[in-house]
């Protein structure tokens, strides 16, 4: 059990490489596209020599012994050889996942289990074509993966218990955070807590309430400095003398009539929706230069983030 096969080339193909490299596990990648799966080991050399080099390299070994772990591969069959674990990295199409899924059934052993990146496909919609879906789940990661470690498992309502221990104890020993969801729901968990902040800062926006750039210092500033460390939950149960049960006594019905005031869902292509993105442009303007810049700086920041995590 040491090999792990990625399908998909892209962004988070080659982030989770990164993060499987990182545990010492050999990693082979594939691409449909001739070529594709070569090119990611190019930028994956890149990407692991400035890490090194930054100090932020992740596991025991050095890029060299990591880039020896790696190969690339343009036939499905050969790249599934051997994987005890299989990571699909395809663009968020449900057919297209489907079909890949197929695909793979007939190539793997029966005992590989065959997890998914889908940020927001239900894994009884991602794995309804297969035979056996009792090893089938979903486990998505957060972008950029190599820097944010969390990792949300999400089962089909057939994985066995088994399929989830094994994928835990792997994100685990790769330096992930995994969390478990109990089942599949829309939007998994992640999602559906940063929609209602987006539906939210949106709204205030539109609203004239508050500024496109004020509302990210909300966060940034504010929520975000505590939730870097703690969630809500715990947030609630540190601000009252007595714990949750103390704070919802205190501000429970207060928390209820703030929520009974929040508008309907924002229509984020509307007309209304125009001025905010303007703000936006004015701020970080859209084209590539200035996104692929901040980027960088998004990026360069949370590696300096998951250091100091590390060292608290």
């Amino acid at each position: 059990m040491t090999t792990i096969t990625i399908i998909g080339s892209g962004l988070i193909g080659r982030s989770w490489a990164q993060v499987f490299l990182s545990g010492g596990y050999n990693v082979k990648i594939y691409d449909n596209q001739p070529g594709q799966a070569s090119s990611a080991i190019a930028e994956i050399k890149k990407q692991l020599k400035e890490l090194e080099e930054a100090g932020m390299l992740r596991g025991q070994l050095s890029s060299a012994q990591q880039l020896a772990l790696l190969s690339s591969h343009d036939d499905l069959a050969e790249a599934l050889e051997g994987a005890f674990f299989v990571q699909e990295c395809v663009f968020e199409n449900l057919e297209v996942k489907q079909s890949v899924f197929q695909e793979i059934e007939k190539l793997a052993g029966t005992d590989v289990i065959l997890s998914s990146s889908t940020s927001c496909l239900v894994p009884s919609a991602v794995f309804s074509g297969l035979q056996n879906r009792s090893r089938c789940l979903v486990s998505h990661p957060v972008n950029p993966p190599y820097y944010v470690k969390l990792v949300e498992l999400v089962p089909h309502p057939e994985t066995a218990a088994a399929v989830v221990e094994t994928t835990h104890q792997l994100m685990t020993k790769v330096g992930q955070v995994p969390v478990r969801l109990k089942r599949e729901i829309d939007g998994f968990a992640l999602n559906r807590v940063q929609m209602a902040i987006i539906a939210e800062s949106w709204r205030l926006v539109e609203d004239g309430v508050i500024s496109v750039k004020d509302i990210d210092l909300v966060m940034s500033e504010g929520l975000g400095m505590r939730y870097a460390f703690i969630g809500p939950m715990e947030t609630m149960h540190l601000n009252a003398p007595d714990g949750l049960e103390d704070y919802m006594k205190r501000y429970g019905e207060g928390i209820k009539r703030v929520l009974t005031s929040f508008g309907p869902i924002p229509d984020f292509v509307g007309d209304g929706s125009k001025e905010i993105v303007n703000e936006m442009c004015e701020l970080i303007p859209s084209d590539q230069q200035h996104l692929a810049a901040r980027r960088v700086r998004r990026d360069q920041l949370l590696m300096g983030l998951a250091k100091l995590k590390e060292d608290h």
